[in-house]
């Protein structure tokens, strides 16, 4: 049903409003909407945001995609591409779909598809090396007459580099934990033992994330 915008007019009857007067749905013309234009749309998903392509040969390329662009390119649905979205923390997850494979371990969250890696593009430093260190792989391989599948070394390097990130905080982990045991040892103290909750804390959510990587 259309509805009709009025007003009174001198006699009493109501009169026709016209076309400006009548509240638009970007919010033009009308004070009351502004800001429900590209501001909305950023927060519902529309911006786009810096992937790293990597190609069969290795060669790599910065590109912007917004989420519609990246769903009918990886032909994905918007509840997987959620899994890579950096403001929010999911745990480490590889989703195997029909034309890509969603791929989100620690600080790499990438899309694996049969010609093209898409790299979350960030300045984190595992993110740098999977870019060169994929690249010099698949150059490597090209020359070595390797059959491994594309997919699988480009999913391979991912999970290296999440259990040597993993590895790496265990070990800070244990450097840190052991004095503080002996400490404990011999003075018990309300600072000592909030210190030992802290790191005890600390392993347990370390070792779920070691979890979700080894259940992947």
């Amino acid at each position: 049903m259309v509805k009709s915008y009025s007003k009174l007019g001198e006699s009493g009857i109501p009169e026709t409003a016209s076309y400006d007067e009548i509240p638009k749905p970007d919010g033009a013309g009308n004070h009351f909407l502004q800001g429900f234009g590209a501001s909305a749309m950023k927060k519902r998903g529309f911006n786009s945001r810096s992937w790293i392509q990597i190609d069969r040969s290795g060669k790599s390329q910065t590109l912007a995609f917004d989420k519609f662009t990246l769903m009918r390119r990886c032909q994905l649905p918007a509840r997987d591409l959620r899994l890579l979205d950096p403001l929010f923390v999911y745990p480490s997850t590889i989703l195997g779909r029909e034309k890509a494979i969603v791929v989100s371990l620690e600080q790499i969250r990438c899309i694996i598809m049969a010609d093209e890696v898409l790299l979350m593009n960030s300045l984190d430093s595992s993110v740098l090396y999977y870019e060169s260190e994929l690249g010099q792989r698949l150059q490597a391989s090209k020359d070595q007459n390797d059959d491994l599948p594309f997919e699988f070394k480009a999913l391979e390097l991912a999970l290296e580099l999440a259990s040597a990130s993993l590895e790496s905080q265990a070990t800070e982990l244990e450097i840190e934990i052991y004095p503080v045991l002996d400490e404990l040892a011999t003075t018990i103290s309300t600072i000592n033992l909030e210190h030992v909750r802290r790191l005890k804390s600390h392993l347990l959510a370390l070792t779920y994330r070691v979890q979700k990587v080894c259940s992947n």
